[in-house]
């Protein structure tokens, strides 16, 4: 291998490794962006910014004190105690029209994106929201009684997320032959979305760039 040859081995490599590294600390500044944008009001309201005499170290002793708020909740939850109470709670919030369904519609999607194939069906490609413009959506359940233009049209509820959020999105009610089901599962699907399309691959089954004996790993003619 000539010296031009082994040097754009070594570039193509260390692209390959660095690459992820960066998406993965874009992915997490847009995160903590976002959360210190979010946690701001509960920041300034709460003092913790003048008690701590820095902003950034505030907002993190907050998102700790949410984690640590939010585990405790989930092991209240966990136990017969707590899920009487909880119980309760929803029952509660079945008596108000408006936020029981915007309650137990984000209940639901959480618990599709936690366990995706208890939620959501197959992974589909569509014309949405427009004509040559493709979505990748999640088949749900059949259309409501009533949502159908005639009683011997089928339609099916599709779920287009957002990327990178995928709990937010669109419902299109459509008929089968209006999009295209394609070979991936629903976890690939997300992680397509989280991504915004950067990850496409199992990272289970990524080649290695580097081979176990330091050699570079370069297909050829690539």
């Amino acid at each position: 291998m000539d010296t031009f040859a082994r040097l754009r081995s070594s570039f193509v490599a260390g692209l390959f490794l660095v690459l992820p590294l960066a998406v993965t600390l874009f992915v997490l500044d847009f995160a903590v962006n976002r959360l210190t944008v979010t946690l701001a009001p509960v920041v300034s309201g709460t003092g913790l910014a003048e008690l701590v005499g820095n902003g950034a170290l505030a907002t993190a002793l907050a998102v700790v004190t949410i984690a640590v708020g939010v585990t405790l909740l989930g092991f209240v939850a966990s136990n017969e105690a707590g899920r009487r109470l909880f119980g309760g709670f929803e029952r509660g919030v079945r008596l108000l029209p408006v936020v029981r369904a915007v309650y137990f519609g984000v209940r639901q999607v959480s618990e599709s994106l936690a366990a995706p194939g208890d939620g959501f069906d197959r992974v589909v490609v569509a014309e949405f929201p427009r004509d040559d413009t493709w979505a990748i959506g999640f088949v749900t359940n059949p259309a409501p009684r009533g949502c159908a233009a005639s009683p011997a049209r089928k339609l099916m509820t599709v779920f287009f997320p957002h990327s990178p959020n995928p709990t937010a999105g669109k419902l299109a009610m459509m008929h089968p032959d209006d999009y295209t089901e394609i070979d991936m599962s629903v976890a690939r699907g997300i992680r397509l979305l989280v991504t915004t399309g950067l990850s496409v691959d199992d990272p289970d089954k990524l080649p290695s760039v580097v081979a176990p004996d330091g050699d570079v790993v370069v297909a050829d003619g690539e």
